[in-house]
């Protein structure tokens, strides 16, 4: 089996890669990425075919794709501040982007296309747990364009025939995912600020949840998609239903790193949900042989990998 792995040299695609190169019914894994915010050091050492520049070119991806067998489509411009900032790149890398991807599996012969989607578009609306069927109320451009990016996904299994599967992620982390930047996420953010002997940048009171993912599962859940080619086209939550809030994670850091972490709080952000949780019954029926790692593993895992450089995801 030959996979396109697009946003292959971001934290979840080079994650996603060392899964696959081990899998001995994979037999070559492409990598397409711009590196605008993936490295191609994470690749080291793989036996990856890379192939530099954006999913909106579609010359690029017509070489990509030619004679492969599934895409796991990654490449996004993530962030929620990131996309306030400045709402037009957002658009087109994650939902133009979207479009040139399905255009291109359609090209090479109707290519199985999983793709991820996020959480952030709950959005708005309040209830917990997030169940797949909810109205869908995006509170940022980012999370427009990821409803926009799985709204495609289902319109081309319904007109062309495409065997897609739209995964909704949930605060992933782990090994490979940078900080030191204005739009790290929150676990790197909290680990490399904790490594280096300085508080903890808490937006808001602390109290806001997150269902985080570690890694490790979403490419355990991304692998068997490809083997086993599931195709929903509707949207499925990819997430164990845990619900932690970011004083408890900061606790559980502390842990850790047998050490009690100092805190320093900030305003909220612009277009932050306040609470979020997946109800996992969908990916449960689709995927019942996934064993999530625990949040504190998963933890550990990543805390050494900051430490070390070396983790096993």
């Amino acid at each position: 089996m030959r996979v396109v792995i697009t946003g292959g040299a971001g934290f979840i695609g080079a994650n996603l890669a060392r899964a696959l190169v081990a899998h001995p019914e994979v037999g070559q894994v492409r990598v397409v990425d711009d590196l605008s915010t993936g490295r191609k050091a994470n690749l080291d050492g793989l036996p990856v075919t890379f192939l530099e520049g954006s999913v909106l070119d579609p010359d690029l991806l017509d070489e990509a794709f030619t004679g492969a067998d599934a895409v796991v489509h990654l490449a996004a411009l993530p962030s929620v501040p990131r996309s306030i900032a400045d709402p037009v790149p957002s658009h087109h890398a994650n939902a133009t982007g979207t479009l040139q991807v399905l255009q291109a599996a359609r090209r090479a012969g109707g290519l199985y296309t999983v793709a991820a989607s996020s959480s952030s578009v709950y959005g708005a609306n309040r209830e917990l747990p997030k169940r797949e069927t909810m109205r869908t109320a995006p509170m940022s451009p980012y999370a427009v364009s990821k409803l926009a990016a799985e709204s495609y996904l289902a319109a081309y299994h319904h007109c062309y025939g495409l065997g897609v599967l739209p995964l909704r992620f949930f605060n992933v982390f782990g090994p490979l995912q940078p900080a030191g930047h204005a739009y790290a996420a929150v676990v790197p953010s909290f680990l490399d600020a904790a490594l280096a002997g300085r508080p903890l940048t808490v937006h808001g009171d602390g109290g806001q949840s997150r269902d985080f993912t570690y890694v490790g599962t979403v490419t355990q859940v991304l692998t068997e998609a490809v083997l086993r080619q599931v195709v929903h086209p509707d949207p499925v939550n990819l997430a164990f239903g845990t619900r932690t809030s970011l004083l408890e994670l900061i606790g559980r850091l502390g842990d850790v790193l047998g050490q009690p972490l100092e805190t320093v709080h900030t305003e909220p952000r612009p277009g932050d949900v306040r609470d979020s949780q997946a109800d996992n019954t969908r990916l449960r029926e689709l995927f019942p042989d996934v064993v999530p790692v625990p949040l504190v593993e998963g933890l550990e895992r990543t805390t050494e990998w900051f430490r070390t450089g070396s983790a096993v995801v």
